[in-house]
């Protein structure tokens, strides 16, 4: 026989064998993974590797070796020197913690660049910097601002600090002679001035206080009334204890008079430039002139409460109510012509939009029996200066937690049954770019394979108790994880756990359980959600909300937001960040090595029927005069829930020595945050595509449930578009009861999800 023939037999006598091969896999996953409830066997011969459940010993021994000394140490090499998204300093910090990853045991690591639209302002030349000025009748400067917040404690004197700004402000040289106060400049706000006085805002300066809603918000808010310009400030009532003459950084925590809050005013998630599709070098992007951008398009500038005063000392007009006073030591007025005559206030903002890298990097610990399931923990790495709590506090504590296990990994004592995924996104501060467009980039690899995302954009923002924001599926998980953490304040004997302190702090309506709040866009977790509809999460310790009425923590994106202010007043001994990093890695571990994934599904249809009584009492009335049986809606729940109730059943009773069966329903469970998503989006926001929980189209900070039919009905009636609005808040209410219906469907047994119809 010729070799060509001899080797034309082998390779055909593979090919038999490897059908055959085949053949038996498809009629054992045929048997064994998709099978009737009814079916009454035994699977044998199948390695207890497969069918084993966590050693609860690993849980203790994570949690024992996360060190705060380490901690600590870790940011202070993290806040020595600004990290700008898209600096040299941004780069060298992934390029650190890359080579952290490798040197603690992890398998593998990654950097992955983005190239998306960033924003910068000028800081070379003085005459073009971001300034406001106060002009005389005579065209002479009478006041100008200050360019730096001046340094306060040695540790701030470094270079590349970035002057106050808003990122993505348009750039424009703009005055009048009226500045007009609007309180926190929301939609209210301006409700309030148009029925309350004579005010007209078009072609004029407005100032906003920080607070209740996001930045972006209060910019657009102006935009859309015609304002030439927005002045946001910091308000001592929110940022310094309700008042200017509290004791404030380098001696305290709370705000200084010049302390001045960075921050983006951009209204979408990641790069503008390539909505919907990740940014990279072959990308199709948009003319920064295109709508769909979402950028600005008047003048924004922040300043601290000191210069804020000083602006108005230069304000007319009646006095505001007790509801718009702040904290200052000055009679608060709506404003309107400057006090003088011909007196005019002025804007000069640089501010100017350039494509630059950002750069993600990512820490692998692969699984051992489902490498193919990802656990994924972030948190983000550039800072507007410092960063000492936001993001570097999360960025510390998430070295430790990946120092720990992975130096288990590499000693071989523990392995995760899943793959667990360290991220470090670039350019979180812009607007979650890097998260965003890596979702972008792989969310069919996302969708299939990923559990859950845990998110950390900062590990304290106080020292009281912890604060979750969270999709309902999460609740249970970290309810148990609190459970096994101890208080980390060994002063406080009345509660022994973080659980127990967080329920003291933090209950729920009936006092039941700790209260758990929705996720908006806020940080990184928003793409997990919206894209590619991951449970989440986000874990925070916080101040005590009781005791400080506060919009944030007081040094909130200031350049005063240093190692110094965290190791001296917000965490001495950094027991907090100890006791975030604990309840983060054991979350963690729990849904990476669990056998079945410990999602409580009945979270979900607790909190589905919380959605629907909720807006049943704010907008039921209006739905049923205007034709929508919100009745439809009650009966979907309760069908959703007895669904969810058989399924239970089925997780309780499962086979656990059955590999197939075992992931057969943890795949029904990864697929049930996936169910809410629909793939056109909300009415008016394409990107925003889960159903059921979404920002606010008024707050992206705030989460909203239902966000369609609340966003169609906001402010509808009486409006010269109502009808057309009413057809399309039916049509987003059809969508509803379908994608509900559709979730149910995923929870039946998977050779039976379609039920017999009435009467057949």
């Amino acid at each position: 026989m010729s070799p060509r023939a001899q080797n034309t037999r082998r390779f055909l006598l593979l090919a038999v064998v490897a059908a055959i091969v085949g053949l038996v896999i498809g009629l054992l996953i045929g048997r064994f993974g998709i099978r009737s409830d009814n079916d009454d066997y035994r699977i044998t011969g199948i390695s207890e590797t497969f069918v084993q459940d966590a050693d609860p010993t690993i849980s203790e021994e994570i949690m024992d070796n996360i060190n705060s000394d380490n901690i600590r140490q870790y940011l202070r090499e993290l806040t020595e020197y600004p990290h700008l998204a898209g600096t040299d300093a941004d780069y060298k910090q992934a390029k650190d913690l890359q080579e952290f990853w490798r040197s603690v045991g992890l398998d593998e690591t990654f950097i992955t660049p983005y190239d998306v639209l960033l924003s910068y302002p000028e800081t070379k030349d003085e005459s073009k910097m971001n300034r406001i000025f106060v002009y005389d009748s005579a065209g002479q400067v009478r006041w100008k601002s200050a360019l730096y917040e001046p340094i306060l404690d040695p540790s701030e004197n470094k270079s590349n600090v970035v002057p106050p700004f808003n990122a993505y402000s348009a750039p424009g040289d703009v005055n009048s002679t009226d500045l007009v106060y609007v309180n926190y400049g929301r939609v209210e706000d301006y409700r309030w001035l148009a029925q309350n006085t004579d005010i007209n805002i078009t072609g004029k300066i407005v100032l906003a206080r920080y607070g209740k809603i996001f930045r972006g918000d209060k910019a657009r808010q102006a935009e859309i009334r015609g304002a030439k310009g927005i002045i946001l400030y910091s308000d001592p009532e929110e940022y310094a204890d309700d008042s200017e003459n509290t004791d404030v950084y380098p001696h305290d925590w709370f705000l200084p008079e010049s302390g001045t809050q960075r921050g983006s005013i951009y209204l979408g998630i990641g790069d503008p430039l390539t909505p919907g599709y990740p940014a990279t070098e072959t990308a199709y992007r948009l003319n920064e002139s295109d709508p769909n951008t979402m950028l600005p398009k008047i003048p924004c500038h922040p300043i601290g409460y000191g210069v804020a005063k000083t602006l108005m000392s230069y304000m007319s007009g009646d006095q505001v109510p007790a509801s718009w006073r702040g904290g200052l030591n000055i009679t608060y007025r709506y404003g309107g012509p400057l006090k003088q005559s011909g007196w005019k206030i002025r804007i000069r903002i640089s501010t100017a939009n350039t494509r630059r890298k950002t750069y993600n990097v990512f820490g692998v610990i692969r699984g051992s029996v489902e490498p193919d399931r990802y656990v994924l923990l972030g948190n983000h790495l550039d800072a507007w200066v410092f960063g000492a709590i936001d993001p570097s506090s999360g960025t510390a504590v998430m070295k430790e937690v990946s120092r720990v296990m992975g130096n288990l990994v590499r000693s071989k004592k523990w392995r995760p049954r899943r793959t667990i995924i360290f991220c470090g996104w670039g350019a979180e501060e812009y607007m979650l770019m890097g998260s965003t467009e890596w979702v972008e980039q792989y969310v069919k690899n996302l969708g299939n394979r990923a559990v859950a995302y845990l998110n950390m954009d900062m590990a304290i923002e106080g020292n009281y108790t912890l604060r979750i924001r969270a999709t309902p599926m999460m609740q249970s998980v970290v309810y148990d994880a609190t459970k096994k953490v101890l208080n980390p304040d060994n002063t406080d004997t009345q509660f022994k756990t973080v659980y127990d302190k967080w329920l003291h702090a933090f209950p729920n309506s009936d006092k039941s359980q700790p209260r758990i709040l929705g996720l908006g866009t806020g940080s990184d977790h928003a793409a997990f959600i919206q894209r590619a509809g991951l449970p989440s999460i986000d874990f925070l310790y916080t101040y005590n909300w009781d005791k400080y009425r506060i919009a944030s923590y007081p040094l909130y994106h200031s350049k005063y937001e240093t190692f110094k202010a965290v190791d001296e007043f917000m965490d001495r001994g950094f027991k907090c960040h100890r006791a975030s990093g604990q309840v983060w890695a054991e979350v963690a571990r729990n849904l990476a090595d669990s056998l079945v994934i410990p999602f409580k599904i009945q979270d979900y249809a607790n909190k589905l029927r919380d959605g629907v009584e909720e807006l049943d009492r704010n907008l039921g009335s209006l739905m049923r005069r205007n034709g929508i049986q919100t009745d439809l809606l009650y009966e979907a729940t309760d069908l959703f829930a007895a669904e969810v109730a058989s399924f239970q059943k089925r997780v309780d009773t499962v086979d656990r020595k059955n590999p197939f069966a075992v992931r057969c329903i943890n795949d029904q469970i990864m697929l049930m945050e996936r169910a809410f998503i629909d793939p056109e989006g909300l009415p008016g926001r394409p990107l925003a595509r889960h159903i059921v929980f979404a920002e606010s189209s008024t707050d992206s900070y705030s989460s909203a449930t239902f966000p369609g039919l609340v966003d169609g009905m906001f402010e509808i009636e009486g409006g010269t578009d109502e009808e057309r609005r009413w057809e399309i808040v039916k049509k987003h209410f059809s969508v509803v009861l379908h994608t509900i219906d559709s979730a149910i469907s995923t929870l039946r047994d998977v050779s039976s999800f379609m039920p017999l119809s009435d009467g057949l």
